[in-house]
């Protein structure tokens, strides 16, 4: 009879599966919209607004959101000038996202977002909303606008 080895009886444990849920962020100094997408399905959808200028409680909020969806990436839009330059909103959002990443140790992408509010503004007028009283609803939006540009350009 031959002796086997522990490892000849129990299969190797199989890695974790990286999730396919990712999590976008249209980032404000004020307002943060969040949009909540998916590589398998390849759709994004609006998911909240992140509103806070304390900075210890947007990350909490932003935790809240993370540890609920479990998100495999983050997403970042990267706002810059129409013409493609840098601006201090830029530096603030690539410091948002270096944050996002040290906090949370998960990957995270910048996507260009130029006129993704003005777009999500758009589409809030061509359904009859708009204005003042949804306000808050743009800053999603423009999440799922930058969170559609990134499954756009990164196919699985």
């Amino acid at each position: 009879m031959a002796l086997t080895k522990p490892s000849d009886r129990h299969p190797k444990p199989l890695m974790p599966r990286v999730s396919s849920t990712i999590l976008a962020f249209d980032f404000g100094e004020r307002f943060i919209g969040v949009a909540v997408g998916n590589d398998e399905t390849r759709m994004a959808h609006p998911l909240t607004t992140v509103e806070s200028r304390n900075e210890v409680e947007r990350v909490a909020q932003i935790g809240r959101l993370i540890e609920e969806w479990q998100p495999g990436r983050l997403v970042v839009g990267e706002p810059v000038s129409l013409d493609g330059a840098r601006n201090v909103v830029t530096d603030r959002a690539d410091r948002f996202a270096r944050q996002l990443a040290g906090r949370f140790g998960l990957p995270v992408h910048r996507m260009d977002e130029r006129l993704t509010s003005v777009e999500a503004e758009r589409d809030l007028a061509a359904m009859g909303r708009g204005g003042r009283s949804d306000k808050m609803l743009v800053h999603p939006m423009a999440a799922c606008l930058i969170l559609e540009a990134y499954l756009n350009e990164h196919p699985s």
